[in-house]
């Protein structure tokens, strides 16, 4: 099929059709209305393995900033150590958690790093930066992104989720909505696909996703949307869809190492956000390409920021510390920004030392305020990074403000 070009008055994209489908609870609850309802009107999304679409010359030339500003983020980052990709990928799942209420303290998800579940929501976060990291890599060493891929990453994202691990890494066998009753679709704000479409519907949005013919924002904001839309999962799929967005930029080439915190500058935006995803689904692509090309300037030029400043930190800490050069103390130092969270068997494999030396340097280091020790405990202790913790919150930070600054 050929491209969908937009004219004055006429759609330019094809808008989800609605089809009516028998449902009925499978388990009675609710009002009188949610146990008698009959009836659901899903949303079917069009097939766009081959369609293509021309965004205005603004949007296009919007599109080819964000390019160059994310290769230049990325090469930066690539130059520095193995922690500045973590980082930019911790900051880019804790705000796409954060979209679906999803919220935990910076020092709580440091404890979650440690292997702490006392907290839910960061065990979360925790789990949506591994889901994330997985599909990525997967995407930049083989060139695609496939089914597989989806379900191994949701997998990794609910496994340990007490109320969804039933069905971690499997596509929905049952209708979902949004909004609306918890009973049943009735009210919904959205009524995805039925069930048996998904599987059809996503290996034709995996195909449009693996081709190299489409401008690289407008193929991420599209396959995200369609994603959205589609709604394979019964739980994670905001956080699988944005995943999405960066897996594309790296099976483009356009990042090589990092990750962009995209997120923060669409939870800056949060309803707007949602507002662009019913705007594709109604038949217009352009606020969700708007938005999605905001989002990676936005992350990208806050991220050079913290690069920077991630930079001078192993400076300022030797300096707090008095660490002399080659010392325990010095070396564990050079591995703080790789892993800012350690245990002390962490700290005695980092610098390969015995146990006595590594917690005398974890000691000198807490009382000098570089790590602080997160557990509370007397045995299997954790500490972390101060500075690296709290720059993973200022980047969230500014990247949102800047996002609010940007034109819309």
């Amino acid at each position: 099929m050929s491209g969908i070009v937009s004219g004055r008055g006429a759609p330019i994209w094809p808008a989800h059709t609605i089809e009516a489908r028998d449902w009925r609870q499978s388990i009675r609850g609710g009002s009188r209305e949610d146990r008698m309802l009959r009836s659901v009107a899903a949303s079917i999304p069009p097939r766009i393995a081959h369609l293509s679409h021309v965004p205005s010359p603004a949007v296009t030339a919007a599109a080819e900033r964000a390019l160059v500003e994310v290769a230049t983020t990325d090469a930066e980052a690539r130059a520095q150590s193995r922690a500045l990709g973590r980082f930019m990928l911790r900051t880019e799942s804790v705000a796409s958690s954060k979209i679906e209420r999803i919220s935990a303290s910076a020092s709580d998800y440091a404890r979650a790093l440690a292997g702490s579940r006392a907290n839910t929501s960061a065990t979360s976060m925790v789990a949506a930066s591994a889901a994330l990291h997985r599909l990525v890599d997967r995407a930049g060493e083989t060139g695609r992104i496939t089914l597989d891929d989806l379900l191994a990453a949701h997998r990794t994202l609910m496994a340990e989720d007490a109320g969804e691990a039933a069905w971690a890494g499997r596509l929905r066998d049952m209708q979902n909505w949004i909004g609306g009753s918890d009973h049943s679709p009735r009210n919904a704000l959205y009524v995805p696909p039925p069930p048996d479409l998904v599987a059809p519907l996503l290996d034709d949005l995996l195909a449009f996703a693996g081709r190299d013919d489409v401008p690289v924002f407008v193929q991420a904001a599209i396959t995200h949307a369609q994603f959205e839309s589609i709604h394979p999962f019964t739980d994670g799929n905001g956080r699988i869809g944005r995943a999405l967005v960066s897996a594309i930029l790296r099976r483009r080439d356009v990042t090589k190492t990092a990750i962009m915190p995209l997120a923060s500058g669409l939870l800056a935006v949060r309803d707007d956000y949602f507002a662009s995803l019913t705007a594709y689904r109604e038949g217009d692509p352009t606020a969700v390409i708007e938005i999605m090309v905001r989002a990676a300037v936005a992350a990208a030029v806050e991220s050079r920021s913290s690069i920077d400043a991630l930079r001078e930190l192993p400076a300022e800490w030797r300096s707090l510390a008095e660490a002399t050069p080659g010392s325990a103390t010095d070396r564990l130092i050079g591995a703080l920004l790789d892993d800012p969270v350690m245990s002390g068997e962490d700290a005695v494999a980092a610098i390969g030392s015995t146990p006595a030396t590594a917690y005398a340097a974890l000691d000198r280091l807490t009382e000098a305020g570089v790590v602080t020790e997160i557990t509370g405990r007397k045995r299997d202790r954790v500490w972390a990074a101060n500075d690296v913790i709290g720059e993973l919150d200022d980047l969230d930070g500014r990247i949102q403000r800047r996002m609010l600054e940007t034109p819309g």
